[in-house]
């Protein structure tokens, strides 16, 4: 007995000695829902995972923005292990802060893992041979639309295949449904609808080697006309974000293009709505023309200075690399994977019940192989700024057309960045 105890003494005094298994913190910057979504990936991730305590920090999004381009030009001082950066505003970090994040490459980027992801979304984030960062969420582009309002007009979606049969369509819509708009943009504070139209025709700011502008050429001039005629028709308003979610809430508009992602917006929004609501395929210019574009979406990028690279990458890795991850983020908080497998998971092919049964993930999702890339460069704000003004004063009248317009932009851009006009 005694022999007994004094081996249990002993065993409870080797265990007390015995140094307990050393946990790694990561920290992540992130803001609002998709730091939400990082979040409800730990759970799995922990299983596997154990000894890696990842700490998720809300900052906003501007805050992420501002806070990591300060932390970039002081050496990467005060940065955490992992950043969230927007793809529009990618190329401003990597540009002028090439050392301030880690080519995950060298950290197990594999060439198949880079595969897993459609060109897109990769354009952005690969710069002369370097991986800055990992896509996350994209925004394939759909629109968004009021079944019961469509029907009483007699319109099927699955008829509009153009942008001139989405103007004959509208005209029908709000014939039918008094005080219904066919459909709203910012027309003043954004450059939404004509960053979606132009992708879709494979036309940007800049080229997709960014090495020139490319604003005004054809297809980007063909976009900006067809948008002046879709409000000149009078099916087009002008509307902020928040006039939106309140007009869909309050039945004042038949259908909304964006982004993937907006499908959170109107189901957490108009959650009366449940059932009214459909998704089709954006239209194109020309009947057998493309339909698919992007808009919005993210990457996880690892910090230079990190001193926990290696876990950090293990949590990228499950979390964007994998259908576990993606799917996860997608089923909690309506972020749209970029990995291309996840069309293929179960719960991607479900009828939603909100959407009247359709699997809109599926339809959503089926796009994402055919969207054209699209830089930004380091150039996007300067790029951005200058249409913005110019669609504004074509829109009202201001340029004999939508040519002139684009080449005023190119004109402009091109002194802002030194960067030549394609020609």
């Amino acid at each position: 007995m005694c022999f007994k105890i004094t081996g249990v003494a002993v065993s409870l005094a080797l265990l007390a000695a015995a140094p307990a298994s050393a946990q790694t913190t990561i920290t992540i910057w992130s803001w609002n829902v998709a730091a939400s979504a990082l979040k409800s990936t730990l759970e799995g991730f922990n299983k596997a995972n154990p000894d890696i305590k990842v700490d998720v920090q809300d900052l906003g999004n501007n805050q992420v923005y501002d806070k990591a381009l300060a932390a970039c030009a002081a050496g990467g001082e005060g940065l955490p292990d992992i950043v969230t950066v927007e793809n529009f505003e990618a190329e401003v970090f990597w540009s002028r802060f090439p050392d301030c994040f880690t080519d995950v490459k060298a950290l197990g980027y594999t060439p198949e893992k880079q595969a897993l992801f459609p060109e897109f979304k990769r354009t952005e984030l690969e710069v002369d041979g370097v991986a800055y960062a990992v896509p996350w969420d994209s925004g394939p582009v759909a629109v968004f639309y009021r079944r019961d309002f469509y029907e009483k007009a007699g319109v099927d979606p699955a008829t509009i295949k153009t942008w001139d049969d989405f103007i004959a369509a509208g005209k029908k819509v709000m014939e039918a449904n008094p005080g219904v708009v066919m459909t709203q943009a910012d027309f003043n504070g954004d450059s939404e609808w004509f960053r979606m139209i132009s992708n879709e025709q494979g036309c940007g700011y800049f080229s997709t080697d960014g090495q020139s502008i490319t604003i005004n050429q054809p297809a980007c001039v063909a976009t900006l006309e067809k948008l002046k005629q879709m409000k000149d028709a009078g099916i087009i308003t002008a509307a902020i974000w928040d006039e939106k979610i309140q007009a869909n809430t309050a039945g004042k508009v038949a259908s909304q293009m964006y982004g993937g992602w907006y499908e959170g917006s109107i189901r957490s929004g108009s959650p009366d709505l449940s059932g009214k609501w459909g998704v089709y395929p954006m239209p194109s210019l020309t009947t057998d023309g493309p339909r698919a574009a992007n808009l919005g979406g993210s990457s996880l990028a690892i910090s230079s200075v990190s001193q926990n690279k290696e876990a950090a990458w293990k949590f990228v890795d499950y979390a964007l690399t994998t259908n576990e991850g993606q799917v996860m983020m997608l089923k909690s908080f309506g972020l749209v994977p970029s990995l291309l497998s996840a069309v293929n998971d179960p719960f991607v092919k479900e009828p939603q019940p909100y959407w009247g049964g359709q699997a809109v993930w599926t339809d959503i999702l089926a796009t994402l192989p055919k969207i054209k890339p699209s830089r930004g460069t380091a150039y996007q704000s300067d790029a951005e700024g200058i249409y913005r003004a110019v669609q504004t004063k074509y829109l009202a009248g201001g340029y004999p057309d939508a040519k002139t317009a684009l080449d005023d932009a190119a004109k402009q851009i091109e002194s802002a960045t030194g960067l030549p006009a394609a020609q």
